[in-house]
């Protein structure tokens, strides 16, 4: 292991909620080892980057109920493709090379995951993408 990947790994968040199992598929051993902490790791940027997107669309955001921000989350996410791929960037960023690879196996599915995750955490943060907050 490189300088690189002992860095990334060393930086990472621990979440001792995300089960790690034998039994587990590949692929929900990669989200809970792997996605979960650098989600979590990013999760101000995510954040940030959201705002920004919000920013970009002329604020009508701020101007939705509840619902209906969460639906613009939702679509924001799996419609928008520059703003998906931004953010798939941004994770795939902070992975080693090893962990790289191992996505390249199941990048369909992971991708797929890596976008629930990133869905979640930002409707979990609902009050925080509030316009007072926002600047």
């Amino acid at each position: 292991m490189d300088d690189r990947d002992r860095q990334l790994l060393d930086i990472r968040p621990q979440i001792p909620s995300a089960r790690i199992l034998d039994s587990m598929s590949a692929e929900e051993y990669f989200q809970n080892s792997t996605l979960r902490p650098i989600a979590k790791l990013q999760n101000e940027l995510l954040l940030d980057m959201f705002r920004n997107y919000i920013r970009k669309h002329k604020n009508v955001f701020y101007e939705l109920s509840v619902e209906k921000r969460l639906d613009y989350i939702e679509n924001a996410i799996h419609k928008d493709m520059k703003f998906r791929n931004s953010l798939k960037g941004m994770i795939i960023g902070q992975f080693t090379v090893e962990e790289y690879r191992l996505y390249t196996l199941h990048s369909s599915a992971l991708n797929k995951r890596m976008m629930n995750i990133v869905k979640e955490r930002l409707k979990s943060q609902l009050q925080v993408l509030e316009y007072q907050y926002a600047y």
